[in-house]
């Protein structure tokens, strides 16, 4: 599995390299909750570990199956540029592998990114799902920024929100909360067609990183960033965690027709939200868009 230890989560978040422990084991987790919940691997290449009642399925090392092999060495790439603080410049596109359940393409692109506030680095892993080369019928982007310090984490959910101390129970509880988010979007697209292309990106800003550095896993790739989708997208917030030293957003965008329950509370009631059909959207303001937090 990604990780062998029994506790999922440090006990406390009270130095940096917890707080990096604690952001890479959500994106792992979360990376395999998205894997395994839209089938794309089959059961051997996951484990199983709980979190209180939460039965979370963790991708691991599966010999026999090349796709989930891959994904596994992605993620570790991730591990490797988060630990570093950066990214590097123009990364790329892997050899597609032939799979059980279509094919799988792993890829890296890179966007110099301005903001005007200074902050350290913005790091946005996206995982896309393609039901044709040029067509997005699903996409996940996880966001980390990392930060000086910020002296309470937030949990939001439904509108509500809760301002806490970084105890080893608000960061349970934040976690939890996200993952179970997660599950249960999840849950509520439907299904995916036999063949489809997995795509993963980054986005960063490329400052700080020297220019021959690449995450493992990754090489250089030249080809257009636009991703581009065939309905209406809608943005779901699914949530966020916040430490000292990090903060992570996790952010959903399909196709409206692709969500089951056309009452779903996932659903923004003010209708379609809309996103740049030429990319990313990786504005910090987006924060503060009108969009459901679930």
């Amino acid at each position: 599995m990604l990780f062998q230890e029994a506790v999922l989560f440090p006990e406390s978040i009270t130095t940096e390299q917890q707080s990096l422990m604690l952001v890479k084991r959500l994106l792992a987790i979360s990376v395999s909750c998205i894997t395994y919940m839209r089938g794309l691997f089959p059961e051997s290449s996951y484990g199983t570990r709980y979190l209180d009642d939460l039965c979370l399925k963790i991708l691991r090392e599966d010999k026999s199956c090349l796709g989930s092999l891959q994904i596994v060495k992605w993620i570790q790439g991730c591990f490797d540029a988060l630990e570093k603080q950066y990214v590097t410049v123009e990364q790329g596109k892997d050899p597609a592998l032939n799979m059980r359940f279509g094919i799988l393409c792993l890829e890296l692109k890179s966007y110099l990114l301005s903001l005007g506030s200074p902050v350290h680095v913005l790091h946005v892993a996206v995982l896309a799902i393609y039901t044709n080369p040029e067509t997005v019928t699903e996409m996940y982007q996880f966001k980390f920024k990392y930060k000086n310090k910020v002296p309470q984490m937030d949990i939001s959910s439904n509108h509500r929100e809760f301002v806490a101390g970084l105890c080893s129970k608000d960061v349970k509880q934040a976690s939890r909360l996200l993952l179970r988010t997660l599950y249960l979007l999840m849950q509520d697209l439907g299904p995916l067609p036999n063949d489809i292309t997995l795509s993963m990106k980054l986005l960063y800003y490329n400052h700080v990183t020297p220019k021959d550095y690449q995450p493992p896993g990754f090489k250089e790739d030249g080809s257009p960033g636009d991703l581009l989708f065939a309905g209406d997208p809608i943005n779901l917030k699914v949530g966020s965690v916040s430490t000292d030293f990090h903060f992570m957003k996790v952010r959903v965008t399909t196709e409206k027709k692709r969500v089951k329950r056309a009452d779903s509370n996932l659903i923004p009631k003010n209708g379609p939200t809309e996103i740049s059909h030429q990319g990313l959207d990786c504005e910090e303001d987006e924060e503060e868009e009108e969009c459901t937090k679930v």
